[in-house]
């Protein structure tokens, strides 16, 4: 049965799972500090709010060593000439992106006569 909410045995184990490792803790320990069995842990890390929320935790438990990621990449990108660092750097600062805009231009669109009398009354002026 999907949870509807999270409560305090949920949180609890949330506050485990989403450290390195595990806060070194086993899903035995873990449940026995959520006061849950080690089965509803499993139960939980798959039902898509429990799931979402940890993700959450997870990044929330990580954003404030993101700059000293970034800063350890670009020095890697540099040091050891290393591209796939440096495209991911750049990547992630959005200075270098897989995007490619392409404009077409439909041919049929053109009026063939229109640019000859075009190209007549230019070439008049200029006297070829």
């Amino acid at each position: 049965m999907a949870l509807k909410r999270l409560e305090t045995h949920h949180l609890i184990a949330l506050s485990y799972l989403a450290q390195p490792k595990r806060a070194g803790l086993t899903m035995e320990q873990i449940a026995t500090e959520s006061g849950v069995s080690r089965q509803a842990l499993y139960d939980w890390m798959k039902d898509p709010l429990f799931e979402r929320e940890l993700k959450k935790q997870i990044t929330r438990n990580v954003l404030d060593r993101i700059p000293a990621v970034t800063d350890a990449m670009a020095q890697a990108a540099i040091e050891d000439r290393n591209a796939a660092a440096a495209k991911l750097l750049l990547t992630m600062t959005e200075m270098l992106t897989e995007k490619i805009d392409v404009t077409k231009t439909d041919s049929t669109t053109l009026d063939r006569e229109e640019l000859d009398r075009k190209l007549a009354e230019y070439q008049a002026r200029r006297g070829v």
